[in-house]
This record gives structure tokens, C-alpha cells and sequence, in this order.
């Protein structure tokens, strides 16, 4: 018995609402990827952001302004141009 129009019609009307719907919902998993993406992308510019700043801090925190007033409340002084000796490391012998 072959199949009459009515149903080929509605052989291709169920794959064409398939096909749609297939790609409603590749478009809306799409839509949602790219606000996810841009809520990490805002998140990493506030990560490098915040990284810049420790950094400027760590650079501050280490400069001799810093350390002298900080070395002196401690109790600590300078060394003296003679106390200073600088230690070389031997070179490496040839073979």
C-alpha cells in the first residue's frame, strides 16, 4: 500500500518543526555561551586589574623608602661602607 500525499506532507511538516526546533535551541545554548563569555571576560579584566595593583604594591612595599624607616623601628641600621663584602662565586673548573 503506498503512502498517500497527506502523509508525505506530514512526514516533511514533523522534520521541518524538528529541524526548527533543533536550531532554536542551538541558537538559544548559543545566546547563553556569549553572556557567559562575557561575564568571564569582565571577570578576568577585574583578576588583572586587581594584579596590577598587588604588584604596584609588592614594588612599593619593597623600595628602599620603605624598608629603611620599617628596618630602623626594628632596631636594625645600615651597614657601613666597610661592613659591606661582597661574595663572588667561584668560577666553574675547566677540564
Amino acid at each position: 500500500m503506498a503512502a498517500k500525499g497527506r502523509y508525505w506532507f506530514a512526514v516533511w511538516l514533523a522534520f521541518l518543526l524538528g529541524v526548527l526546533v533543533w536550531v532554536n535551541t542551538r541558537q538559544t545554548s548559543a545566546l547563553v555561551a556569549a553572556v557567559d563569555l562575557v561575564e568571564v571576560r569582565t571577570e578576568r579584566s577585574a583578576a588583572e586589574a586587581e594584579k596590577a595593583v598587588l604588584l604596584r604594591r609588592i614594588r612599593e612595599g619593597g623600595s628602599r623608602a620603605i624598608l629603611i624607616p620599617r628596618a630602623e623601628s626594628l632596631g636594625l641600621r645600615l651597614p657601613a661602607d666597610t661592613e659591606i663584602v661582597i661574595l663572588q662565586v667561584p668560577a666553574p673548573e675547566m677540564r
